[in-house]
């Protein structure tokens, strides 16, 4: 059966919380001090069975200085309930109210003329005339939305409201219980016997028992205990209903209103979004920097507005321009800075409320929740205004664009729209210029750039360093560092099958080029390896070898490392080097001694090759290393 969201909407004292009452049997107003003053203060929950659909009501507050908690309730409803009093008409809230409706971009409703008992037939007449004038244009609007006259008190027109809401419900498209899980939580309270219990509209996807689930934006986990939708025991809760979940592992302390549960290790809180923002005609003008308060299903936050242009923006070559002021009525983009991490996503709508006084200013819906810092903010209008007109493939390919060279990781795709990876899979073939490489996405023009650029930065590296025989791989990594290690390596491996750049060791180089030595240098090259290879173990300091040189010591330095890269020269301390055959010799000697006796002590060592402890420590324990020896205490057992 389908599950619909119904919310209440209209000024305090019309008569919300009976008609609720009266629909479903159930008072929503759960609070000792709202029975004792007769007036809604918090959000409250109902429930309703009618053929073809379960209806989960919310239940507002209609006072102004209440607003901002059935903004935590409103945010997640599929259906309105528009509530005027027949005995009062159109007043403040009533406005504030249906303003937040629209702007959180709710496309199906009915109004209802409460306390139709306590009016005669043409003061009633007069009211239902006022409020279709009122919503003319509006999804409200009479000629498509049901206005229908009620008394709670006396029943009048109950079974016409239930019939219009289960119309209106059959109408309403199901959300979607195959995406993934958010549910932003609205209470939280702890049962004796069972522990910490939050409740909340689940907007999309499921949740089932002893699934585990991540509390955002503070990133603790938890395991469903148990789930109840409308008071019952269920094992699977889906998109649309009313959800209470028991929790384990996690203290009712550590919980409030304003945090969202969703699927564990998928999603990232943003202090930043990209916005398309909708001022109201009553609002005053909104500066750029101006600080507002932005709510979202239930999270309440400070936000400051950067406003970035207006609706139908497009940047023109050479042009700067940020919008510096939104004038009532109109639509622009702006980036907001929230004041505290807060998990959205793509599509999700929000309302902005002024500091002071605090009134209901406008809203909008969030476009990115990951923007680019480093484009200007008239390149950045004109990208979110893009967005706001894309479908779900030409969105995913416009942000993987934006990206660069860096692209885009299916973790990072679904965090930041929201999309199941395998979803996002499917849609890669449907993408056009986009290639996937390892876990990667990136736009053809992006990986043609990286490809073509790592020839280049290698050839560049060689020709201003001729001495060496190729460009160590991390420093190549190094150079492209917006390129993600698994792109890098990958794009590295293809240009040296095609034969455009050739691996040596850790080294690159350009096919066949090595290192470029001058006269001067090869000469000094010829001296070093001499010095050490007639010097047999008794080598010279490296430092007396190089003072001896033609060339400056940053180029005999470079010698030095080119003839150890090539491993004519052994280093074994910072400046004790060996020659190979050297070392080569000694080897052959340990194998000779071992047939005179199968261990040998440091002592007996500088006996047989003839150097100082100063040198025999190194060359033993570079023995050891090389497994020709094995150190046993003070010995040296030859293997």
């Amino acid at each position: 059966m389908k599950s619909v969201i119904v919310g209440t909407a209209g000024h305090i004292d019309h008569g919300k919380t009976s008609l609720v009452k009266a629909l479903t049997g159930i008072d929503a107003d759960r609070l000792e001090e709202e029975k004792r003053r007769g007036i809604t203060i918090d959000i409250g929950f109902a429930h309703l069975e009618l053929p073809g659909a379960r209806l989960g009501f919310v239940d507002v507050p209609g006072h102004e200085r209440f607003v901002r908690n059935m903004l935590a309730g409103i945010g997640g409803i599929d259906l309105v309930l528009l509530v005027v009093a027949a005995d009062e008409g159109i007043k403040p809230q009533t406005r504030e109210h249906f303003d937040i409706c629209r702007l959180l971009a709710v496309r199906r409703g009915m109004t209802v003329l409460t306390k139709a008992d306590m009016v005669d037939r043409e003061t009633l007449g007069v009211v239902r005339m006022e409020v279709e004038e009122f919503l003319r244009g509006s999804f409200l609007d009479a000629a498509h939305a049901p206005i229908v006259a009620a008394s709670a008190t006396t029943g009048q027109g109950m079974e016409d409201v239930k019939r219009e809401l289960a119309r209106l419900a059959a109408e309403a498209p199901a959300r979607d219980s195959s995406a993934l899980f958010r549910l932003p939580i609205d209470r939280v309270f702890s049962m004796k016997g069972f522990g910490t219990v939050v409740t909340g509209t689940l907007i999309s996807g499921a949740v089932s028992k002893e699934e585990e689930v991540e509390v955002f934006p503070s990133g603790q986990r938890a395991r469903v205990r148990g789930v109840q939708v409308h008071d019952q025991p269920v094992e699977r809760a889906l998109a649309g209903q009313r959800t209470a979940l028991n929790l384990a592992g996690i203290e009712k302390d550590q919980l409030t209103r304003g945090m969202t549960l969703a699927a564990a290790g998928l999603f990232r809180p943003t202090l930043r979004i990209d916005v398309s923002l909708s001022l109201l005609d009553s609002a005053r003008p909104l500066k750029d920097r101006s600080r507002v308060h932005f709510h979202a299903y239930t999270s309440e936050v400070v936000a400051e507005i950067v406003l970035l242009g207006h609706d139908d923006y497009r940047l023109q070559p050479g042009e700067q321009i940020i919008a510096k002021e939104l004038a009532p009525g109109e639509t622009g983009v702006a980036r907001l800075r929230l004041s505290e991490p807060v998990l959205l996503l793509p599509g999700d709508r929000f309302i902005l409320r002024q500091l002071s006084p605090v009134v209901t200013i406008g809203g909008g819906e969030v476009l990115d929740v990951a923007p680019q810092e480093s484009r200007s903010h008239s390149a950045e209008a004109s990208f979110i205004s893009g967005l706001a007109r894309c479908s779900p493939a030409e969105s995913l390919r416009a942000r993987i664009t934006a990206r660069g060279d860096r692209g885009m990781t299916l973790a990072e795709a679904v965090a930041t729209t929201g999309i199941r990876q395998a979803e996002i899979e499917k849609l890669i073939p449907s993408l056009g210029s986009t290639r996937r490489v390892a876990n990667v996405l990136l736009a053809e023009l992006a990986l043609g750039n990286i490809e073509s650029s790592l020839p280049g930065v290698v050839e560049q590296f060689q020709r201003q360093n001729p001495l060496a025989p190729g460009m160590n791989i991390q420093e190549l990594r190094g150079r492209l560092r917006e390129v993600l290690p698994e792109v890098f390596d990958a794009v590295l491996a293809q240009v040296i099958r095609e034969g455009k750049l050739e691996l040596l060791g850790d080294l690159v180089r350009v096919p066949g080029r090595g290192a470029q030595l001058r006269d001067e240098e090869s000469e000094s090259k010829e001296i070093i390896e001499r010095a050490f290879a007639t010097a047999g173990l008794k080598v010279p300091a490296l430092k007396d070898v190089l003072a001896s040189l033609k060339v400056d010591r940053a180029r005999a330095q470079k010698i030095v490392t080119l003839l150890l890269r090539e491993r004519v020269l052994v280093k074994l301390a910072d400046d004790l080097v060996f020659h190979r055959h050297a070392l080569e010799q000694l080897r052959a000697r340990m194998g000779e001694e071992k047939t005179r006796s199968p261990q040998i002590d440091v002592a007996r060592f500088k006996e047989l090759t003839g150097v100082s402890r100063k040198y025999a420590i190194p060359l033993l324990e570079w023995l050891d290393r090389e497994r020709v020896t094995r150190r046993v205490g003070d010995v040296r057992v030859i293997l």
